[in-house]
């Protein structure tokens, strides 16, 4: 089974600003980060779907003590998507020190940036990022 959108295009797509997911035929639910397989009924007939780039903010932790390579304190989320699926990856342009519970249910704009590599992850990547968004 061929993957419908790879990795180097997913990561291809966040370099040129776009979010690129994967709609299942069968059940209509996005997956986001893309899999090979539909994120609610595990079938393969998908196709790519650019996401809007909204959502709501569910939970954070602040990260106090990272891996190597990586600099305290900064703020991992996760946030639902638009289109229903939950989505990890940094809440940037904030203090980790001005983060707190109401920030929950906030909604979110969703973009990239570029993340260092640690010693383990074999080099620089491009990871989801979530802004607030103005309300």
């Amino acid at each position: 089974m061929g993957y419908k959108l790879t990795y180097d295009q997913y990561q291809q797509g966040l370099e040129q600003g776009k979010l690129l997911g994967l709609k299942c035929n069968g059940c209509d639910a996005v997956t986001f980060p893309p899999k090979s397989l539909c994120r609610e009924c595990n079938g393969s007939d998908l196709n790519v779907t650019e996401i809007k780039g909204h959502g709501t903010l569910r939970t954070f932790t602040v990260i106090r003590v990272p891996p190597k390579g990586f600099t305290p304190p900064y703020v991992v989320a996760m946030a639902e998507i638009d289109e229903g699926a939950w989505v990890m990856g940094n809440l940037v342009d904030i203090n980790p020190d001005d983060v707190d519970m109401s920030l929950i249910g906030k909604k979110v704009r969703i973009g990239s940036q570029i993340v260092k590599g640690d010693t383990y992850s074999g080099g620089d990547s491009r990871v989801v990022t979530f802004s607030l968004a103005e309300e």
